[in-house]
């Protein structure tokens, strides 16, 4: 099966991709964002180029989380590692090297060669 980013519903969805997986990476977007639309795409990119699993989600589905996360502005890359959150993102839009880029600099062991 392909690597893609999965969507996630609220923080319980959240808490078992980041358990199931240890090393993921998140987006914390909301729906009318341009950035965070074409965001999607290159996140697809990501996954399949770096084996990295990607999970989606709006925190306004989970206010919760918003404060939980610090998240300020969308789109916002939370980057975990043993389950927590080692790095962060939150410029607007990033290329697919970019996010590469950054996932090489804090988890290199987990980033699969293309």
């Amino acid at each position: 099966m392909e690597p893609k980013p999965v969507r996630l519903e609220d923080g319980d969805e959240l808490e078992a991709f980041v358990d199931e997986h240890g090393t993921c990476l998140v987006e914390f977007y909301t729906s009318g964002c341009s950035k965070c639309q074409a965001m999607e795409p290159v996140l697809g990119n990501v996954a399949r180029a770096t084996g990295v699993p990607i999970g989606l989600v709006n925190p306004g589905q989970d206010l919760e989380l918003v404060d939980r996360f610090d998240v300020q502005s969308v789109p916002t890359l939370v980057l975990f590692d043993d389950e927590k959150p080692i790095a962060r993102r939150s410029e607007g839009f990033l290329g697919g090297d970019d996010v590469v880029g950054f996932l090489g600099e804090h988890v290199p062991n987990a980033v699969e060669p293309a």
